[in-house]
Order: C-alpha cells, then sequence, then structure tokens
C-alpha cells in the first residue's frame, strides 16, 4: 500500500513538474553594452535635424532624447555636450508613405511609414571604429484609420527600433 501511494506521488509530481515547465518560457535580450570603461567614460549625442522632404515637426527632438535615453540608462557613460570619447551626429533623412496593398478598386489598403536616419558615429579612443551609417525601419497601418490618428505610435515604434540598431552598431559590438 504503502509503494502505491509513492508511486503515484511520484507520477504526480513529475506531471506536475513537466506542466510547470511546459508553461515557462525564458527571455533573452541582449542590451549590455561591449564597452571599456577604463578607457571611454564620456558620450556627446548632438541634436538630429529633420533633412527629410516630407517633416514631422515634433521627430527630430523625440528621436534626440530617445537616443540620449538608451545609452544613460544601458551604459554608464556620462552624456556631454561636446568632446565626447565617443560621439554621434546625424539627420533624419527619410520620412516616406508607401502604399503596400491595393484592393480591387485600385485604392490603397495598407501603408508602410518608413524612417531613415543618416549617423556619422565618431570614436576617439579607437577611431577604427568610426563610421558613417543610415538606418531604417518601417511599419504598415490599415487605411481604415487615418494617418494623424497612427502617426505618433508609428513615430515611437519606429524610432525604438532604429534607435536599437544604432545602439548595437556603436557600443554592444555583435
Amino acid at each position: 500500500m504503502w509503494l502505491k501511494m509513492k508511486n503515484r506521488c511520484v507520477g504526480v509530481a513529475c506531471a506536475l513538474l513537466l506542466s510547470l515547465l511546459a508553461a515557462c518560457s525564458i527571455s533573452y535580450k541582449f542590451n549590455g553594452a561591449s564597452i571599456d570603461y577604463t578607457k571611454i567614460k564620456t558620450i556627446a549625442i548632438s541634436d538630429f535635424t529633420n533633412q527629410a522632404p516630407q517633416v514631422n515637426p515634433l521627430l527630430a527632438p523625440q528621436f534626440t532624447e530617445s537616443l540620449k535615453d538608451i545609452y544613460i540608462r544601458q551604459t554608464r557613460l556620462q552624456l556631454v555636450q561636446s568632446n565626447g570619447d565617443l560621439a554621434l551626429e546625424g539627420e533624419i533623412t527619410g520620412y516616406d508613405l508607401t502604399p503596400t496593398a491595393v484592393k480591387e478598386d485600385a485604392m490603397s489598403s495598407q501603408t508602410r511609414l518608413t524612417i531613415t536616419v543618416r549617423v556619422r558615429y565618431t570614436n576617439n579612443v579607437n577611431p577604427e571604429e568610426d563610421f558613417e551609417q543610415s538606418f531604417s525601419a518601417y511599419r504598415e497601418y490599415d487605411d481604415t484609420q487615418m494617418f494623424q490618428q497612427v502617426e505618433s505610435e508609428l513615430c515611437d515604434q519606429i524610432s525604438e527600433e532604429i534607435i536599437d540598431q544604432i545602439y548595437n552598431a556603436t557600443v554592444a559590438n555583435w
């Protein structure tokens, strides 16, 4: 009797453990920087300007502040006005709306907003890491919504993706 009870308890414990493991999920987010803090202590981020043919007047200042924020939150670098060990500057070069899906009446049913940012990165400690590169991302929205209704949210999402790309290209080194 005791042996049956023991086997039953072991079976129940195994079933619970398996169901617990199946319900668990692990996610990793690699946002750490590969910075030699003994050599690199500061970063200067200039205000990004909007040079795109179509301009959202709020985008450039919001993008610049969000870019500064990621370096402040995810590194130990001190943000300085100029002459940083690292320096970022650039401009928004594209803010484009493109129809991506067409209904049978030849009207657009989905539109893509693409934002492109050109970045100049200077590493005053390791100049061989300097680069100038364009980064872009996009989001699509359903044309049943007015662009003005979704523009702010789309810009936030796209900016976050581009900022992650810039961060990874500059200090994450992976």
